[in-house]
């Protein structure tokens, strides 16, 4: 019985076994790194998640201690810190944001700078309306002279974010939130991102935090990781099945030729 599988000793199925052993190990290293890639992507799930709550069961500190010249940006552990900002509000630049749904009903936000003594201003959504700015009630007058904000620290928009609008709006409206768009319509440096305040005068309501672009980790993108994992390691297994089965049919053929069937 041995002799049938000599044939396994021949340069040609020595040559096809070494590609097969290949082709096994490249399918398992390329499924092993797509698995380090999901796993990835849930570690920064967990960690997102841990940190944005333990940021949102902070007590609410000064923005200015938040976002410091040393780190002057949004981070996925300042994402919904409550904080709170002193300034005047700057009625003559506020802005509406269309394009933005809450609780499945598309509105707009209302965003008014906030401007602080030390000249820089924090871009504060006062709250959400329904419908298209304009078509509904009157949007509430700011509080004049120095006011206190509390509210929740939201990462700048890009592109990408939903209801985003890019360019093609009237004059008093933006499409996007961030520091690169507030920059061409604000005569004055902002703090990055923005804060959706606490307390928001009728009829407009409050915003809650919003998940930034890219979403915390665990996305489309981590399952399809998964499911590229899955696929690799079935490659790898219908390899050796073929390997098999071939040896299999050589087989059976060498032990029909052995015993004169054909």
């Amino acid at each position: 019985m041995v002799g049938v599988y000599r044939f396994l000793l021949t340069p040609r199925w020595i040559a096809a076994t070494a590609v097969g052993v290949v082709a096994i190990v490249v399918c398992l290293l390329l499924g092993t790194w797509q698995l380090g890639r999901f796993e990835s992507r849930v570690d920064t799930h967990r960690n997102t998640t841990a940190a944005a709550a333990a940021a949102q069961a902070a007590a609410a500190v000064p923005l200015g201690e938040v976002l410091t010249a040393g780190r002057p940006q949004v981070g996925t552990d300042t994402l919904g810190r409550a904080v709170t900002v002193t300034g005047s509000y700057d009625t003559a630049h506020q802005l509406l944001v269309p394009g933005r749904t809450l609780d499945g009903r598309q509105g707009y936000y209302v965003l008014t700078p906030l401007r602080t003594a030390e000249g820089r201003a924090a871009a504060v959504v006062r709250g959400w309306a329904p419908g298209e700015p304009g078509s509904g009630p009157a949007v509430p007058v700011a509080p004049a002279g120095e006011v206190t904000v509390t509210g929740r620290l939201q990462a700048p928009e890009n592109s990408g974010s939903g209801g985003a609008v890019a360019g093609g709006l009237p004059a008093g409206q933006l499409g996007t939130i961030s520091p690169a768009t507030l920059i061409n319509v604000l005569p004055y440096p902002v703090y990055d991102g923005w804060i959706a305040a606490d307390r928001v005068p009728a009829p407009l309501t409050a915003v809650p935090t919003v998940e930034p672009q890219g979403g915390d980790g665990l996305t489309l993108r981590a399952f399809q990781n998964l499911g590229y994992t899955l696929e690799w390691f079935v490659f790898a297994g219908f390899v050796v099945f073929m390997w098999f089965r071939l040896v299999r049919r050589e087989a059976e053929a060498a032990q029909d030729r052995a015993l004169g069937l054909v």
